[in-house]
């Protein structure tokens, strides 16, 4: 187990005898914290909300309600944005999904794009239609979605903002 930004972290496990689905090469590295995914043209903060810096290994991974990952998408944008944009926000299914990396685990994400991802679940601005009381998230432990009793909106969870749109 390591610890990285306050967070307890398990080692990345990868299978390299499995094609990587977000290789490195896919995406452009702008050095302020950002990335832009060159398969899907949306641009991502790096660091999970709570976390910055190089690596992200300054701060802590914010747990938020989904109401509350939606109110820090626009709190974020209000106070001036970042890296000059005033246009993130909470991803939706098919986005959040696009950064799932399936040759790993621990996290099911590219650790070099993406560094110091927790192993849990992160909220997606889709509610679950099914039953109101839920929203969809990505558990970037294994990748998989969820709209089960675990993703009910009350619940923290970890976010990750994008812009751009898919």
């Amino acid at each position: 187990m390591l610890i990285w930004g306050g967070q307890a972290l398990a080692v990345q496990t990868c299978l390299t005898t499995i094609t990587a689905s977000t290789p490195t090469a896919d995406f452009i590295d702008y050095g302020n914290g950002t990335v832009r995914h060159t398969k899907t043209g949306l641009m991502w903060k790096q660091c999970s909300e709570g976390l910055s810096g190089a690596g992200c290994a300054i701060g802590a991974a914010t747990p938020y309600t989904w109401q509350g990952a939606l109110q820090a998408a626009q709190t974020l944008d209000a106070g001036g944005g970042f890296a000059g944009f005033t246009d993130w926000r909470v991803p939706n299914i098919k986005e959040l999904h696009s950064i799932v990396e399936v040759q790993c685990g621990l996290p099911a994400i590219n650790a070099t794009i993406f560094p110091a991802t927790v192993s849990n679940s992160y909220w997606q601005a889709s509610p679950y239609a099914g039953f109101a009381p839920n929203a969809w998230s990505v558990h970037f432990g294994d990748g998989s979605d969820n709209n089960s009793y675990l993703s009910i909106k009350s619940n923290t969870y970890y976010v990750r903002l994008v812009r751009g749109g898919l």
